[in-house]
């Protein structure tokens, strides 16, 4: 059986790679397991400092649900799978490293929502993004009517949920949805260069910085800057720290550990 999700290392970057070609990389049950499981996998491993997820061939990213699977559902059903996909795209966000999508085609429904769960997007000139479900007389459900709205501001969030429009990868660069639109043949070695960069950082200072980032966005500016000042003070305690200072003042190349 061929497995759904590909898993690589390079090094500290873990590559997860949604492997349904075939389907366009939808995101069914036995994908959605598979993402959960390695996801708690990942963020446990100290060794882990940045990931990536991508979709295997060149059409999808990933299309989105198994809409055959959900045709049938009871209301009871369709709150477990969305309580799922929201566990997966919560674990993707808080994960302690960050993580990138390289999106490759599709991104659409739960394979949009997937995407916004990750830290920053970079896509290939073919991605295309959209949240059509109320094309299927439903709404988004793994927490994409939120995260877009916070990744692209309220305005375009609901006229991309209302009318189910799908965007092409230039118009998501446009409007702050990815940080960059490169060929596909470009893509995973873009994305791959990048994550490199990170986990050559100081690793505790990259997970307060991504923990400041995500818990301070909703908060109150004075109450933000107070969760930025106790995470500064708090690195003041790491042998990261002490090393990354002192590789500067000595010129040298810092060779930071994760403590």
């Amino acid at each position: 059986m061929t497995e759904v999700l590909l898993v690589a290392h390079d090094g500290a970057v873990a590559t997860l790679t949604l492997n349904r070609p075939d389907k366009l990389n939808a995101l069914d049950a036995t994908l959605l397991d598979a993402l959960e499981t390695t996801l708690e996998e990942l963020s446990r491993d100290p060794s882990v400092r940045a990931a990536i997820i991508t979709g295997a061939g060149d059409k999808a990213f990933a299309a989105g649900a198994d809409i055959g699977a959900m045709a049938t559902f009871s209301p009871n059903q369709a709150k477990k799978m969305s309580e799922k996909g929201q566990r997966i795209c919560a674990s993707i966000e808080e994960a302690p490293f960050p993580v990138i999508g390289a999106i490759n085609g599709f991104a659409l429904g739960g394979g949009c929502e997937l995407a916004l769960a990750c830290d920053f997007l970079y896509a290939s000139d073919r991605a295309r993004f959209g949240q059509p479900e109320v094309k299927l007389a439903v709404i988004p459900g793994f927490g994409g009517t939120q995260r877009l709205a916070r990744r692209v501001g309220l305005g375009l969030a609901r006229e991309l949920c209302y009318t189910g429009e799908t965007i092409d990868a230039q118009t998501a660069l446009r409007i702050g949805l990815v940080n960059a639109v490169v060929t596909p043949a470009e893509l995973i070695a873009k994305t791959l260069a990048v994550a490199r960069n990170i986990v050559a950082m100081g690793p505790c200072a990259v997970t307060a910085c991504k923990r400041v980032l995500l818990n301070g966005s909703d908060l109150p500016l004075t109450e933000a800057n107070e969760l930025e000042s106790a995470a500064f003070a708090t690195l003041f305690a790491t042998s990261d720290q002490r090393e990354g200072m002192a590789a500067f003042l000595a010129k040298r190349p810092a060779r930071f550990e994760g403590k």
